[in-house]
């Protein structure tokens, strides 16, 4: 049950860091370092997230 609550926080993160770039892309028209932090912390989280499930299915905490 851990797990599920991990995964959905972290997918909650990725989506608010998404929508973040977003809205700094439309303020900002692109210009801005917002957008480009924004979308970094979403690459890192969605990395971390992929690399979490690994080691999840590798353990067995995960089932097939």
């Amino acid at each position: 049950m851990l797990i599920k609550l991990i995964i959905v926080i972290f997918l909650i993160l990725i989506i608010t860091s998404l929508f973040t770039a977003l809205f700094s892309l439309g303020k900002n028209k692109g210009s801005g370092t917002k957008t480009v932090r924004a979308l970094t912390v979403r690459i890192g989280l969605s990395l971390l997230l992929f690399i979490l499930l690994l080691i999840g299915y590798y353990f067995g905490i995960i089932g097939h």
